[in-house]
């Protein structure tokens, strides 16, 4: 695992520069790499949340989250997601749950990828109980899989024309940022104080991520364009999805 923590510094400091985590990205790489099923949520969650901190404080202080809509998205989805980290399941439903995951993950970043460019929709002011419901889905499913959830939320709003692109980034920075400490709760308490301690070993990724999303926040613009970022996840996500889906099968 020496090489880990080099690539998940690069992928934090890329996923920071343009207000992400890169929880799905992580999760991809644990995969890969055969990271214990049942340590994998909650490794990627505390990667995501080391790294979309600095994402959230950015947009915050650039006005660019609208509270009264986005807040009201979380409301739903911050409990569902603890409830998600919670929920102990089979290592075979675990594996179909985020092989299919990351599949629809994959197309919505090829969706997201072609929409990023619409930034002159007027935002609105109401909430409407279709995205509250929308929030709680996604969230329960990201507590469940280890996965922050705005790499599901950004391309359905922007499929929504819920408000402006760069609205609907600070929107899923602040969703994946109160989910994925909703989903790590869930998930140590699932786990136990003697599972717990086998997490301290990923420390090297988790000193990984912190480098690689402070030098990204910094930087405030992607090292690639954004659309080729996502396009890049999306191929990466998509093997791993296939792969597990062929584990699956095997």
């Amino acid at each position: 695992m020496s090489w880990m923590p080099i690539i998940f510094a690069v992928v934090a400091l890329i996923y920071a520069s343009v207000g992400f985590g890169g929880g799905s990205t992580y999760t991809a790489l644990l995969a890969l790499a055969d990271t214990n099923y049942q340590l994998l949520p909650i490794v990627s969650l505390t990667c995501n949340l080391l790294v979309v901190t600095g994402g959230v404080v950015h947009f915050s202080r650039a006005g660019t989250i609208p509270w009264g809509r986005a807040l009201p998205i979380c409301a739903l989805s911050v409990p569902l997601a603890w409830l998600g980290g919670r929920i102990a399941v089979p290592e075979t439903i675990f594996i179909g749950l985020l092989a299919s995951s990351l599949l629809v993950a994959a197309v919505l970043l090829f969706v997201d990828g072609r929409q990023r460019n619409q930034t002159h929709i007027p935002a609105r002011t109401q909430t409407h109980a279709l995205e509250i419901i929308i929030g709680g889905t996604i969230g329960f499913l990201s507590g469940l899989v280890g996965i922050g959830g705005g790499i599901f939320l950004s391309p359905i709003l922007l499929l929504l024309n819920w408000a402006t692109a760069r609205a609907i980034a600070g929107t899923a920075a602040l969703f994946i940022l109160v989910n994925s400490i909703a989903g790590m709760i869930g998930q140590y308490q699932k786990l136990g104080p003697e599972r717990v301690t086998d997490i301290t070993a990923f420390w090297p990724l988790f000193l990984g991520v912190i480098i690689g999303g402070q030098i990204g926040s910094r930087l405030g613009a992607g090292i690639m364009p954004e659309r080729w970022m996502r396009r890049v996840t999306a191929v990466l996500i998509l093997s791993v999805a296939l792969r597990l889906f062929y584990r699956l099968l095997t």
